[in-house]
């Protein structure tokens, strides 16, 4: 049982026409620590954080958990793709509802591959559960987000103010 309800975890590899998601490795801990302590992927996220710290803190094998995808290109990883369980939410709606989250290297940005790899992630999801509504919180100033968002079919169900900014919680109802 994960926090997505009784789903076997790990899956088999997802493969796309580029990427694959899989599972955290060791070899993805140096990855993980420029992910959280990149000032440019946490604009939107509270800040990042000290190298140092994480450098200290991160486990062997950062990311593994049930529902957590490393995003994989040409053997590296370049994001993650988290599927989780929303909790305590500023946004009442989203509680129990299956909650999208990623996390790219800016160096992968601009290319198409975060709306890939969510894509292939929620396609997964509606194989193991079917019928599976899913939210996506973001800051309205994050225009990249909220395209992504839409492309990814998510509508808008609310706004609210949390963490110091104007939020957006958009909805994706499964066939």
């Amino acid at each position: 049982m994960t926090e997505l309800g009784p789903v076997s975890w790990p899956p088999a590899p997802i493969r796309t026409e580029r990427l694959v998601l899989r599972q955290a490795e060791g070899r993805d801990r140096a990855a993980f620590i420029e992910l959280h302590a990149s000032p440019e992927v946490h604009t939107y996220l509270g800040g990042p954080r000290p190298r140092r710290e994480l450098a200290r803190e991160m486990p062997e094998v950062p990311g593994r958990r049930p529902g957590s995808f490393v995003v994989d290109l040409d053997e590296e990883m370049i994001g993650q793709v988290l599927l989780r369980r929303a909790t305590e939410h500023s946004c009442p709606v989203a509680v129990g509802k299956a909650d999208l989250g990623y996390l790219f290297l800016p160096q992968a940005w601009g290319f198409g591959y975060a709306a890939e790899a969510c894509g292939a992630a929620l396609d997964w999801l509606d194989s193991v559960l079917p019928g599976e509504s899913v939210v996506l919180t973001t800051q309205i100033a994050n225009v990249a987000s909220m395209r992504l968002a839409a492309k990814l079919g998510f509508t808008e169900v609310e706004r609210f103010h949390a963490w110091g900014a104007e939020q957006w919680l958009g909805m994706r109802f499964s066939d």
